[in-house]
């Protein structure tokens, strides 16, 4: 009878240290479905900032479309070489983003709204070295080879940044850095360097071939 009531006690005993584990097992249960979901809201805002996130390697599907901005209007945004007399400074779109052109993953081109009366993008003879014919965009993803801010190249192309440009390039690896050339749909003759690591861009010229 002794060992009956030994045997009630100890599975009492097991019975009421069973209940706070299952309750827990049932809370992390409730938690990972009822989390799924707030996980899922959470990829949302992860996704929402993935789209606005700049460089690592992205390269735009597509280049810039044409600014809306009116004839003669001033440069806006992040526009501007630092440091210019006659230049804004440039300002980041978002904390974090860099402060210069630049171009986020859901392929915005931020920075590119001065429009065709931008003065500082002026020439008077277009494409006097020819047309860039390498390749636009993506699928054509250059490396650069040498050179600096005034005379860069790649594959035997020769470029050159705008000057107003200058302080958007200071951290190009000129050796290395992969680099993407699109055109621009508002200044003619110039072409937009696109680089990839950095997610940033310059107006460049482009010096033909030797």
């Amino acid at each position: 009878m002794k060992m009956l009531n030994r045997l009630i006690q100890l599975l009492a005993i097991l019975v009421l240290c069973s209940i706070p584990v299952v309750s827990q097992a049932r809370g992390i249960r409730g938690e990972q479905r009822g989390g799924g979901g707030g996980g899922h809201g959470g990829g949302g805002g992860q996704a929402g900032g993935a789209a606005h996130a700049v460089g690592g390697g992205h390269v735009p599907t597509r280049g810039p479309g044409p600014s809306q901005a009116p004839r003669g209007a001033e440069p806006q945004g992040n526009h501007g070489q630092p440091g210019h007399p006659n230049a804004p400074q440039g300002h980041p779109d978002q904390p974090g983003h860099p402060d210069a052109p630049h171009v986020h993953h859901d392929d915005r081109w931020i920075g590119h709204d001065s429009g065709r009366g931008d003065s500082h993008f002026h020439r008077d003879h277009p494409w006097e070295h020819g047309h860039f014919s390498g390749g636009f965009g993506r699928g054509h993803v250059f490396h650069l080879e040498g050179g600096d801010r005034e005379r860069f190249w790649f594959n035997n192309f020769y470029f050159s940044v705008a000057p107003y440009d200058y302080g958007f390039c200071g951290d190009w690896l000129w050796d290395r850095d992969p680099i993407v050339i699109y055109q621009d749909p508002d200044h003619d003759g110039w072409y937009l360097a696109y680089n990839p690591r950095l997610g940033t861009y310059c107006h460049v010229n482009y010096l033909g071939r030797p």
